[in-house]
């Protein structure tokens, strides 16, 4: 910036303007050195952040390596020495599947820390070590894709081509029951003018360097967290069809691919937590942990309004925990301040409090759970196959089951109808009842010693009554926390199966995967078909179109071609 006092000297200008303009001068100069300081401070944390993931990273491929080192040791001391104790057998089994959750763990952070530098322009982290890949059978069919070659020069432009040769990218794919190598073909062109080379770029794999298509990935996937099925059973079934693939092949695959999928459940988490009204549940999952396994929680939150006539499309949201404590319903529904259904459980108190951040959580609690401390005490059939060893059926809680049940025949009535329709009805049929079974609890309870088996569910609905009665306030509210239950019956099924997760890791992994594929399945859309196709698109879609992947408008346009 020019002095205009130095540019001008027949002009003379006064004292205070020439301090005026040094001081405009020495400030920009202090504005432009403050904001290269600033960009020099942010280079410097995209650099230390880089760092940090890519050493986290390398401590996650070292525990992997470490993992596979020990499973084979195993392995070949059982191999060396003969049979060995169930104790060891058992051993094995849970050293494979710490393997399995190490293993797509390393892959998760190798993708976090590739981001990273490419973000501040570091060199990539080196890649841990992994097995050589055989060759696929020579049995399985090949299918060429050719990708259509260029018709120009990209160098100079030149329309004269000679085709120099061609590279050759396989893929593992699989269609059911049968599998295949889809081979796409890159062609090269050589320029005659300039002798440069033109090829279209390589094909797009979900996993970086990987190997298997979308619809693999996709089954693989499924079959873990839909079907609760372990890798090691995968494998073994994979290699009777023909193709070996190892569990920590397959454990590679499953977490990269869970990291590719981690924007969609993201969405999904915002869609569900912006509801006005959510049903929550948890039970529990074993977690490994040094020589035992602790009792862990999978938590869900599922956001279905078609009850009442909803037109938001339905959705569940899943948490892991290694424990119940109260601190974790309190953080999954942080920013959520409509009503949740859910038992009575203690540690959704706080969610409850008055002086909560955000304002309270109306709570409305399940008809469902009350009736069954009553059913259990009248039920006729279970009584009869005890035999000898049956005890009374209690008449009071015969007729509460009674009056309760006359309650779920009128919102069977109702379902499906508007919030104020269903409310109308409440007022009009429901309301009766209800205030005419609290004040038969009440009088049941006084006549009731406090040993008596039947007090015990009276008093679970007289003290919590009012939170019983919230559906005859709000058309929205259910009678019953059915959807969030039945969104856990997958996890209650397959703890049978995969007997316990591998690690906190591993648990998150399988309720971020839950949540996708529960949402495909509340939706009326195959899980697996629409995991495939999304693998097989969101690398190619922006940022701002992801929501087009999500299952409701995934199954929307899929729809259009039929009705066309």
């Amino acid at each position: 910036m020019e002095n205009p006092a130095e540019s001008s000297p027949d002009i003379a200008f006064p004292a205070d303007l020439q301090a005026a303009y040094a001081m405009i001068v020495a400030e920009r100069e202090a504005r432009i050195a403050a904001q290269a300081e600033a960009f020099a401070a942010q280079a410097e944390l995209r650099t230390a952040q880089a760092e940090a993931v890519a050493a986290k990273a390398k401590a996650s491929s070292t525990e992997a390596t470490i993992a596979h080192l020990k499973l084979m040791i195993e392995k070949l001391k059982r191999e060396l020495y003969g049979s060995r104790p169930e104790r060891t057998v058992r051993l094995i089994d849970q050293m494979e599947l710490q393997l399995e959750e190490l293993e797509a763990a390393a892959s998760e952070d190798e993708i976090a820390a590739e981001t990273m530098a490419r973000q501040a322009s570091l060199p990539a982290p080196a890649l841990r070590r992994r097995p050589v890949r055989r060759p696929f059978p020579e049995n399985l069919p090949r299918e060429r894709v050719i990708v259509p070659a260029p018709t120009s020069c990209t160098c100079c432009g030149s329309f004269k081509l000679a085709k120099l040769g061609e590279d050759v990218t396989e893929t593992l794919e699989v269609v059911p029951r049968s599998w295949k190598v889809v081979q796409t073909v890159r062609e090269k062109f050589t320029c005659r003018d300039c002798e440069a080379i033109s090829q279209p770029p390589a094909p797009f794999h979900v996993v970086p360097r990987g190997f298997a298509g979308p619809h693999l990935l996709a089954m693989v996937l499924f079959e873990k967290f839909g079907q609760h099925q372990p890798l090691n059973r995968q494998s073994e079934r994979y290699a009777r069809e023909g193709v070996e693939l190892s569990v920590s092949t397959l454990a590679d695959q499953v977490g990269a691919a869970t990291a590719v999928l981690s924007p969609l459940h993201d969405l999904i988490a915002a869609h569900v937590l912006a509801a006005k009204r959510l049903h929550g549940d948890d039970t529990t999952v074993p977690i490994l942990a040094k020589g035992k396994t602790d009792t862990g929680r999978i938590w869900t939150y599922v956001r279905d309004d078609r009850p009442f006539g909803g037109d938001d499309p339905p959705a569940a949201l899943y948490f892991a925990s290694r424990d119940r404590r109260q601190e974790h319903p309190d953080k999954h529904l942080a920013g959520f301040n409509g009503i949740l259904q859910a038992d009575a459980y203690g540690g959704y108190n706080g969610l409850y409090d008055q002086a909560r951040e955000g304002g309270p959580v109306r709570s409305a609690l399940c008809w469902a759970h009350a009736r069954r401390g009553f059913f259990e005490l009248a039920d006729i059939a279970a009584q009869a196959r005890r035999g000898t060893t049956a005890v009374v059926i209690s008449p009071i809680a015969l007729e509460a089951v009674k009056r309760i049940d006359a309650l779920f025949a009128i919102e069977r009535e109702i379902h499906g109808r508007s919030a104020d329709e269903r409310l109308a009805a409440r007022q009009e049929q429901s309301r009766p009842l209800v205030e005419d079974l609290h004040t038969w609890l009440s009088e049941q309870r006084q006549a009731l010693s406090r040993s008596s088996s039947v007090a015990k569910p009276i008093d679970y609905m007289l003290r919590r009554f009012d939170r019983f009665g919230a559906f005859l306030e709000d058309g929205r509210i259910c009678l019953s926390n059915n959807a969030a239950e039945r969104a856990l019956r997958g996890f209650a099924l397959g703890r049978k199966a995969w007997l316990f997760a591998g690690s906190d890791r591993g648990a998150d992994r399988a309720a971020a995967m839950a949540t996708l594929i529960q949402t495909a399945r509340l939706n009326d859309v195959d899980p697996q078909a629409w995991l495939a196709d999304v693998l097989a698109r969101i690398a190619d879609m922006p940022q701002k179109r992801l929501a087009e992947l999500l299952p409701w408008n995934w199954k929307a346009v899929q729809s259009e071609p039929k009705a066309a």
